[in-house]
């Protein structure tokens, strides 16, 4: 991995990929249902403004995740650019074959670090949980598709508190080992601070390489940026966020939305890191979707641009 110097000396990613969140894990977050076709003007603006990496929608019951609903007419209906890997959720099988039947590029699974939000947000066990993934990732790997992982809960969790970063390890290798490509480490309620994330990042990184991770922060206590610029400086090039700060977590109480695209790349840019997207176009999709949802986009960088139009 190529690296530049910051002013304390440190290391950091001379590019990084953002991987946007927003069309999935944002509004599937958010209390006023979005249309298909607003969603897909989204993705499609996201992808003009040169996102390389779009989670586009979820294959899940539209009982439980009913902003997921339109997945399937999404997908379908997506002007779709070559350079651009669009992605779904698939939390079991039934979902995979969601994805394959719309010709999704990746799927991504989710499991946590924390016993207690397993239980609490999928009624089983960590263990139980990833048994459940088995039949996915074999599904995938007959497909030719890519599996990314999630961990949620890598810090901290509502319902236990400060979790140990070698559990996150032990969660994290095991979706490694089970074919994930990649691992993305998400502060769920947003509770982390650097010193937390740099003890977890150290701790999951001798067990999964570290060009292998990815960081997904919350930003609850106003932390994600001082959180995303602490990975960096640990070897992470690759960033998840949602445009506009969209979404939040059902399962945590006052849980802000994903840290937003607009604030990451800010400071990427103020980092002279590399990342290929056109700001000024992610500016006006955060104010797109953000109209839509008739609240101002949760990003001080968005919100300060908008006042100087």
């Amino acid at each position: 991995m190529t690296i530049v110097m910051n002013g304390a000396g440190n290391s950091l990613p001379k590019q990084v990929k953002v991987v946007e969140v927003g069309p999935r894990d944002g509004l599937q977050n958010e209390a006023k249902l979005i249309s298909a076709e607003d969603k897909i003007a989204l993705i499609e603006q996201l992808a003009n403004a040169g996102v390389s990496y779009i989670e586009s929608g979820s294959f899940v019951s539209p009982k439980w995740v009913p902003q997921m609903a339109t997945s399937t007419d999404v997908f379908n209906c997506i002007n779709r650019q070559s350079s651009v890997t669009y992605a779904a959720l698939t939390p079991n099988l039934k979902g995979f074959e969601g994805a394959i039947a719309v010709n999704a590029d990746e799927v991504a699974i989710f499991g946590a670090a924390s016993e207690s939000f397993s239980q609490k947000n999928i009624n089983c066990s960590i263990d139980e949980s990833l048994e459940r993934f088995i039949p996915v990732i074999s599904a995938a790997k007959e497909h030719g598709l890519r599996v990314r992982g999630y961990v949620s809960c890598v810090v901290g969790c509502p319902y236990e508190g400060d979790i140990e970063p070698e559990q996150v390890a032990k969660v994290a290798k095991k979706l490694f080992d089970m074919g994930c490509y990649e691992i993305s480490l998400g502060d769920t309620i947003g509770v982390g601070t650097v010193h937390s994330v740099k003890a977890m990042l150290d701790a999951v990184s001798k067990q999964v390489p570290i060009d292998k991770l990815a960081v997904h922060f919350h930003d609850t206590y106003g932390q994600a940026l001082t959180n995303i610029f602490a990975a960096l400086s640990c070897g992470i090039s690759v960033v998840d966020s949602a445009v506009a700060g969209l979404g939040g977590c059902p399962y945590a109480k006052g849980a802000s939305g994903n840290v937003a695209t607009e604030d990451v790349v800010y400071l990427l840019n103020g980092l002279g890191i590399d990342h290929g997207i056109d700001f000024e176009k992610l500016l006006q999709a955060g104010w797109f979707i953000s109209d839509k949802l008739d609240k101002a986009p949760i990003s001080k960088v968005s919100n300060a641009m908008r006042a100087k139009k």
